[in-house]
Formats: structure tokens, sequence, C-alpha cells
């Protein structure tokens, strides 16, 4: 019994359907799975190069495990308390920044000002206070509510310690998993479910194992060399660039635009404009030439405006468990689509069908024969 076409597409409607009916209905619980799970496929490689050095499979867990959240756990206590502090102070200064970014709009609006009215500037400078005013309130109403909430702080701490036992877990039977899985696949599509399940392993790896990788490095280099420089909130800034270099060129563009604008008003000088740009500069250097090719390699990655609108559209919809889950969806899909257009491309509706002109068949002449001499011509001759 053949499957047709609708039944296929049916069927596969009805689980993408009953996967976003999951996740609406349990995303107030989803969020430390999802985390155990990215965790465990990200470290999955280094379980098995111990495994294969002989170590048992949960001790080799136990021990990745354990070093992986040894090293978060420093990093945050390194690098959370400066960053915290940095952003205290600049919601605390952002009233005085706003009046001095009005100086030096004054001269422009001015030259605005006779096309729009008399009270243009006041009306200006009146709304980019109170918009600024209520951005930096509510920004600070946001951290106060994370910090005091009693719901915020026990679903955080329920991530905190169902994190890693969702990881080891997962680590620890990944192989099973994998191969019961691998049991479900459909006997006539296995190898095209195969072939579509390690394209999307390459985009999700590379992007995981790759730019995750590259944007942490960036983040602690850009937040070092922004403070030994002298930058206001160069540990923020930096840090916060580097993080938004999961997004290819996003975060140290972002970075340099605001870099450039805080040394400006910090000093006026540009010469310190110059070093703070320098050292974006160099470290796009140091990303394309190092960090890219050694830590991504040729990994199949994902266009960076995708994973924008990915991580927008998960964050809208999900929050934060819809960025932990925007990448691997925006993987599937984009293999999938491509999968799909392939399958147009080699389909009677994409190529055209060539009318059958038969050959027309050429008149042959009929060539005449050889007329033979007679022997009586031949005698007279």
């Amino acid at each position: 019994m053949s499957v047709t076409l609708n039944q296929k597409l049916f069927f596969w409607s009805a689980a993408a359907a009953l996967f976003i009916v999951f996740i609406l209905i349990f995303k107030s619980v989803l969020t430390p799975f999802v985390l155990g799970l990215a965790i465990a496929y990200l470290l999955n490689p280094l379980v098995v190069r111990l495994s294969d050095a002989g170590f048992i499979r949960g001790v080799a867990v136990a021990i990745i495990l354990l070093l992986f959240f040894v090293l978060v756990g420093i990093g945050l206590t390194l690098l959370l308390p400066p960053a915290v502090r940095e952003a205290k102070d600049l919601i605390e200064q952002a009233p005085s920044y706003a009046d001095q970014i009005m100086l030096w709009l004054i001269p422009y609006l001015e030259m605005a000002q006779a096309y729009m009215g008399e009270d243009y500037i006041e009306n200006i400078k009146t709304s980019l206070q109170d918009n600024a005013g209520k951005i930096f309130a509510a920004s600070g109403g946001v951290v106060n509510g994370l910090l005091s909430g009693g719901q915020a702080i026990a679903g955080f701490l329920t991530t905190l310690v169902l994190t890693p036992l969702v990881a080891f877990f997962m680590m620890k039977d990944w192989p099973a998993i994998i191969r019961w899985t691998e049991g479900l696949y459909p006997k006539e599509q296995e190898k095209v479910i195969r072939d579509l399940l390690k394209q999307i392993d390459q985009k999700i790896s590379g992007f995981v194992r790759g730019q995750i990788s590259v944007a942490v490095v960036l983040g602690i280099l850009y937040a070092l060399a922004l403070s030994i420089a002298g930058l206001n909130y160069g540990f923020l800034i930096g840090l916060s660039a580097g993080l938004l270099s999961i997004i290819p060129m996003v975060g140290s563009t972002l970075g340099l635009l605001v870099s450039v604008i805080v040394a400006w008003f910090q000093t006026g000088e540009l010469s310190f404009v110059g070093i703070i740009a320098a050292i974006f500069i160099v470290g796009q250097i140091i990303e394309g030439n190092i960090l890219t090719p050694k830590l991504i390699g040729n990994s199949v990655g994902m266009h960076p405006l995708w994973i924008l609108f990915a991580l927008m559209a998960g964050g809208s919809l999900f929050g934060i468990l819809g960025m932990l889950l925007a990448v691997p969806v925006a993987a599937v899909i984009g293999v999938l689509a491509s999968f799909v257009i392939l399958q147009y491309k080699a389909s009677p509706l994409y190529k055209k069908k060539q009318k059958h002109n038969p050959k027309k068949k050429v008149k042959k002449t009929p060539q005449k024969a050889p007329q033979k001499t007679s022997a009586k011509k031949k005698a007279k001759k």
C-alpha cells in the first residue's frame, strides 16, 4: 500500500501542529529540559572521545559535565558583577547622556526649526528625555523585578537544579536515544531522512559549537580591551557586543557604533575614538583569521538574517524558551525548504515539457543508375 503525497503532507503538518501545541501548553516548564538537551548536544562529542579512550560512558559524562559547569560558574562569577555594576551606572546616567545628545543635536535642530516651527526644539527635547526616562526606568524595573520576584527566583533555582540533571541523563543515554529514533524512520524514506538529518546537524553544530564559542571569546576580548582603554561602560559594551556576535557581524557593528559614540561624548578627542574603533577592527581580524577557522571551520551555517528573524520570532512567541528553540527550528525549516525546492525543480511542474517534434523525413532523390554502354556502341567506336 503506497502512501500518497496528500497523506504525507497531512502527517507532517499534523506533527508540526502537535509540536507547537505541546510548546504552548508546557512552555512554563520546558526551559530546563531544552537547556539540558542543548548542553548534551554540545558536549556529546567530548563524551564520545573519552568513551573511546576507555572510560565508562557514565564516568565520562560526569567528568565532562562537572568541568563544564565549573567553567561556566567561574565565568559568570568573573563576568557578571562588573557587567551588572556598569549597567546600573548606565541607567542612572541616562538622563545626562540624553542632555548631551540634545546639545549635540541643537545646531542641526535649529536648521530644521525654520521649517517646522518655533517650538520644534523644545518638543524634541521633551520627547527624547521622556522616552529615555521611560526606557531606562522600565529596564530598571525589569531588573529589580527579576531580582526581587519570588516566582522568578523560584523558576531560576528550578532551572539551575534541573538543567544539570537533564543534561546528565541525556548525555548518558544519548546512544540509546539515537537508536530508538532511528528505529522510527520509515523504511522507504530512510536514506532521505538520514541525509536531511545530517544536513540539519551540520547547520546546528556550526551554530552551537562554532558561533557561540566565537561569540563568547569575542565578548571577553572586547570587554577586557575596552576596559583597559578606559571607555566608560566598556566592559558591558564589549561583553554585549561579543555575545550579540552570535548573529555574525551584528554584535561587532552595534558594539562599534555604541563605543564610538560613548568615546566621543566621554573625551571629545578623535585619537581616543580611533583607539576604540581600532579595537573592533582588530577583533574582526582575529575573528576572521583565527577564531572562525579554528572553531567553526567548514561547518555549514545559516544566513545571519535568518538567524536574526528566528531569534526575534521565537522570543516574541515563547520568550526565552522560544529563543532557545529558534536556531534548531530555523535549521530544520531551512533544510526542509531547500529539500522541497530541489524536489520542485526536479518535478514536471518546474521543467518545461518539450513538444515532440518528429524529424521531417528528408526525401531522397533517386540516383540514376550508371548507363551501361552496349557492345554495338563500343564496336562503332
